[in-house]
C-alpha cells in the first residue's frame, strides 16, 4: 500500500517503500495527466520488485494544490520533479535513485537526467521535440490553438484567469491533443473516480513548441531506456529514437502500438517487465 504525503503544502505524492529498499524511482506523468491514470500501476510493479516508488501530481493538476487550476507551466513542472527527486534521495535506506516519465513526463526526465546525476532513467513514449510534435496536429486545429494561446498569454499579463481548452478531444475539436486515438486512449487509462480534469491552459501550446528536451540527450551520463510506440500519434517517434542513440548509455525498446496502448493489457505487461528489470539492474544494484 502507498502512503499519501505532501512534498510541500501544494504538492501531493504517493510513496511505496518496501522494507530494505536501497533504490527509489520517481514517477511523473504527461501534460494534464494525473497519478491515477495508470501511473500508480507502474509504481506498484517497481515496488513489488523491491524498489521504493514515489509518484506525484504536478501543481495546478489532480490532487495537488495551486491556483489557478489547470495552469500548465514547464518551469513549474520541472521544479516539482526536482522536489520529488530530492525527497526520494532523502528517504531512509535509499542509496540510488532513478526516474520514470511518460509522455510529456518522458521529456522532463530527459531534461533532468542531463542536468543532475541519477542512476537510471525510463522515458516512455516521450515528448522530445515540441515543434515536431506540433506538426502532427491538423493545420486548422493548430491555427485555432495558436490564436487561443496568444489570447491566453496576453490575458495573463493583465492578471486574467487562464483561457482553458480541452486537453483531449475528438478529431477536429479545439483540443491540445485530438488524434483519433486520443479520447479512447484517455478513456482506457482513466478510472471513473479519477481526479483528472479534461482542461489545460491554452498557453501550453506555445510552451510546447519551444520545448526540446531531446537535444540534451548527449549530456545524460547514466543509463536511459527509451520506450517508443511506433504508431504514436502525439509525439515524433524519430526524435524519441534519437535520444536513445545520442545518449552514451542509451537503450531503445520499440513497440508496434499507439501512444496509449502501452498503459494497459499485454503491452503494459511487456513494457513494465523490461522497465522493471532495467531499473532493478541499475538502481537496486
Amino acid at each position: 500500500m502507498a502512503s499519501v504525503l505532501r512534498l510541500r503544502e501544494d504538492l501531493a505524492a504517493w510513496l511505496w517503500h518496501p522494507e530494505g529498499a536501497t533504490g527509489a524511482v520517481v514517477l511523473g506523468h504527461g501534460l494534464s495527466a494525473v497519478h491515477d491514470q495508470r501511473l500508480t500501476a507502474y509504481a506498484e510493479r517497481f515496488a513489488a520488485a523491491g524498489l521504493a516508488a514515489l509518484v506525484f501530481d504536478y501543481r495546478h493538476f489532480g490532487a495537488s494544490g495551486g491556483e489557478p487550476r489547470q495552469l500548465f507551466d514547464i518551469k513549474t513542472q520541472l521544479a516539482d520533479w526536482r522536489i520529488a527527486l530530492e525527497h526520494a534521495r532523502a528517504l531512509p535506506g535509499i542509496e540510488r535513485v532513478g526516474l520514470f516519465g511518460s509522455s510529456f513526463g518522458g521529456g522532463h526526465v530527459i531534461t533532468l537526467a542531463a542536468e543532475s546525476e541519477v542512476h537510471a532513467v525510463v522515458a516512455q513514449c516521450p515528448m522530445t521535440a515540441g515543434f515536431k510534435a506540433s506538426l502532427l496536429a491538423p493545420k486548422a486545429t493548430a491555427a485555432k490553438l495558436t490564436k487561443l494561446a496568444l489570447q491566453d498569454v496576453g490575458g495573463a499579463r493583465f492578471g486574467r484567469a487562464p483561457k482553458l481548452v480541452k486537453a483531449a478531444g475528438k478529431p477536429g475539436e479545439v483540443a491540445l491533443m485530438s488524434a483519433p486515438d486520443t479520447l479512447p486512449g484517455f478513456e482506457s487509462i482513466t478510472p471513473p473516480d479519477s481526479v483528472w480534469v479534461n482542461a489545460i491552459s491554452a498557453r501550453a501550446g506555445l510552451e510546447i513548441l519551444r520545448y526540446r528536451p531531446g537535444k540534451t540527450a548527449a549530456r545524460i551520463a547514466g543509463p536511459i531506456l527509451v520506450c517508443v510506440c511506433e504508431h504514436d500519434s502525439l509525439v515524433d517517434v524519430g526524435a524519441s529514437e534519437r535520444v536513445a542513440h545520442d545518449a552514451p548509455q542509451g537503450e531503445l525498446a520499440r513497440y508496434p502500438i499507439g501512444h496509449f496502448e502501452i498503459y494497459t493489457g499485454d503491452w503494459f505487461e511487456r513494457a513494465v517487465t523490461r522497465q522493471t528489470e532495467f531499473l532493478v539492474r541499475h538502481v537496486n544494484g
